[in-house]
């Protein structure tokens, strides 16, 4: 019968989705970091169950499947710790092990320390062999207890990326299920308003014709938001594509979508500096309308005639993008909390939600990349992004 340590090492095993699945190359790469430092020829990862070792990762032997009654690992599991044994064909707790007596294997030296998660669950072990007796100092002990820690590590960052991928499906799903349920009245109530606006009676009634005006503002403003905020939900759980992109392309589709600000403001934007990028366009292209909209939008309601600069740094592992303006510019205790979801600047007489900035730092991290605020040398905002080359690259 199962027991409850056993149960609750099964739930935390399988929150790492680590059986049956081939080994992936940052536990191989531990693996081999510690039959190195450890000196020794094999070394592996066991995941023990309530009846299996698994060894999901190894360096000099296969990977395989044994008896939890055949694993040596499984015996010193029952009290995690860090073992060391100098001769294991000497030591009664393995000197009949199968992996030790040449019916699976001639194991002599054996080292191993405990994988505990973060809830104090040990799970298995990283553990190092060789077929000739020997020791390891206390220093090779402490690198097979740090690399032990490493490896947790990982399998704790995998669990995270996975649960915030799933979480970015969900909040995608919801996104949409609420942007369809809101948009289909939204457009009915925008079509009946302008209907009225259109009414010849309206020419004898300011006051009515004023008050539709005011309400055909407020739904196109509701469809933005709504737009907005299905945007910020699907960019968490984008593809990012890999493409060469040309900011100076980018920037004058931008520029086209936003040619009534533009033309109002009386802006000026420009394109300077390294201008070839690797990136998804597409996603670009959103990061930085949102980013030139600010700037046009923030400068002009401070009474100044907005000049954007648009600027490409070419870096040694990838490239950093700067939109800078000369506007009023963001205090400096303001910076981070602007990329918060409903959070804006403090000029609360410029309209919005406060969603772009936020949706601009996912594209960002989308892209394994960076995203902040400095002062612009044209005296306002300097918003920057750093793109990092693919690995292919």
């Amino acid at each position: 019968m199962t027991n409850v340590q056993d149960v609750t090492r099964l739930e935390a095993i399988a929150q790492y989705r680590l059986i049956d699945e081939p080994p992936t190359v940052d536990l191989q790469g531990l693996v081999q970091l510690a039959a190195t430092v450890c000196g020794v020829s094999t070394a592996v990862i066991n995941i023990i169950d309530d009846r299996f070792q698994h060894q999901i990762a190894a360096v000099g032997l296969e990977p395989a499947v044994c008896s939890r009654e055949d694993s040596m690992c499984a015996r010193v599991f029952q009290k995690p710790g860090h073992v060391v044994v100098r001769d294991a064909s000497e030591d009664e707790r393995f000197k009949g092990n199968p992996f030790v007596t040449g019916e699976i294997a001639h194991v002599r030296f054996y080292a191993s320390s405990p994988l505990i998660t973060p809830t104090g669950v040990p799970i298995g072990t990283l553990c190092v062999f060789d077929e000739t007796a020997g020791e390891l100092s206390p220093e090779k002990s402490e690198g097979l207890r740090l690399l032990a820690g490493q490896v947790v590590d990982v399998l704790e960052l995998r669990r995270l990326t996975r649960e915030l991928e799933d979480a970015n499906a969900q909040l995608e799903n919801f996104a949409g299920q609420v942007s369809h349920d809101l948009r289909n009245p939204l457009t009915a109530l925008s079509g009946f308003i302008e209907l009225a606006a259109d009414s010849p009676e309206l020419a004898h009634a300011p006051r009515a014709a004023y008050a539709l005006a005011r309400a055909e503002s407020a739904a196109a403003r509701m469809a933005t938001m709504i737009t907005d905020l299905l945007d910020y939900a699907r960019i968490g759980g984008a593809a990012v594509r890999h493409e060469d992109v040309d900011l100076r392309a980018v920037v004058a589709a931008v520029t086209d979508d936003l040619d009534a600000a533009i033309k109002e403001s009386g802006a000026v934007v420009d394109v300077e500096g390294d201008t070839a990028v690797v990136g998804d366009e597409t996603l670009l292209r959103v990061l930085l309308q949102n980013v030139v909209a600010n700037a046009l939008k923030f400068t002009h309601a401070a009474g100044t005639k907005p000049h954007v600069v648009v600027r490409g740094h070419a870096l040694f592992g990838g490239w950093r993008i700067t939109v800078d303006d000369n506007g009023p510019g963001i205090p400096a205790a303001e910076r981070e909390r602007v990329f918060e979801l409903m959070e804006r600047a403090t000029a609360d007489e410029v309209p919005g939600l406060g969603i772009g900035l936020s949706t601009c730092r996912r594209i960002a991290e989308a892209h394994g990349g960076r995203m902040g605020i400095e002062t612009s040398p044209l005296g306002g905002t300097s918003v920057w992004l750093v793109l990092p080359k693919p690995e292919a690259s």
